[in-house]
């Protein structure tokens, strides 16, 4: 059975619209057959990396010089085939989630090597990871507020050396409830979410049809910016 280790990086936890979503992707892959396990950056009081030195790649090769909560997800990444990063967007992301994939360092091997005129890496052979994909939730109209959060992404998996399967990406996130309930179009997008779970286990990429119908507009980009704007 294929696995998946998926980290959620909102500081809302189980309660945020990152939740929402991701919980209706992970229910379509383990429909796909995939086991997936999933922790809080926030719950894991992971310390900024501070080592310039790389004291992991030189010192102590794949071994982390502090000890808190990536000693226990380390292992977990390492049996895991599929890395699945979850996080609203901030600027650009939560400081738990930027703290997490910093320390994924130890799992890369120093072993650099030049593709396109960029320095990569990749990971060490005792990690199973075999591709990255994200998951992000935004409070802007628009999905190109969500560029940034989908290049660091698609930078992480390039240094790994795997392929990058893909962003599902939900704008205006909190239009899919009105007063705490589920809309029509709220359920609309979790189903599509749903099937990008299922497309990225059996086929190892998400359709862009899929992808579109969870990013759809739920609103004119013109009444959103009045209701933010109403607020000043």
């Amino acid at each position: 059975m294929r696995k998946a280790m998926a980290i959620n990086g909102s500081p809302r936890m189980e309660k945020g619209y990152t939740a929402l979503l991701l919980n209706a992707f992970i229910e379509g892959m383990a429909e796909a057959g995939c086991e997936v396990e999933l922790v809080y950056a926030s719950r894991l009081k992971v310390k900024p990396c501070a080592c310039g030195e790389m004291y992991c790649w030189y010192n102590t090769p794949g071994e982390c010089c502090f000890k808190d909560g990536m000693q226990m997800l380390y292992p977990k990444l390492k049996e895991a085939d599929t890395l699945l990063l979850a996080t609203p967007v901030y600027i650009p992301l939560p400081g738990a989630m930027q703290d997490v994939i910093n320390r994924l360092c130890p799992l890369i091997e120093p072993l650099l090597e030049s593709r396109e005129g960029r320095t990569r890496a990749r990971f060490r052979d005792d990690v199973r990871i075999q591709s990255i994909a994200l998951l992000a939730t935004g409070g802007w109209w628009e999905v190109a507020n969500m560029a940034t959060v989908v290049r660091i992404a698609e930078e992480l998996a390039e240094d790994a050396s795997v392929p990058f399967a893909g962003a599902v990406l939900r704008p205006h996130a909190f239009l899919m409830r009105d007063k705490g309930e589920l809309t029509a179009d709220g359920r609309a997008v979790l189903q599509a979410a749903r099937q990008a779970g299922r497309e990225l286990v059996r086929e190892g990429a998400m359709g862009e049809e899929t992808l579109a119908a969870v990013s759809r507009p739920l609103i004119s980009e013109e009444e959103l910016r009045q209701r933010y704007n109403q607020w000043l």
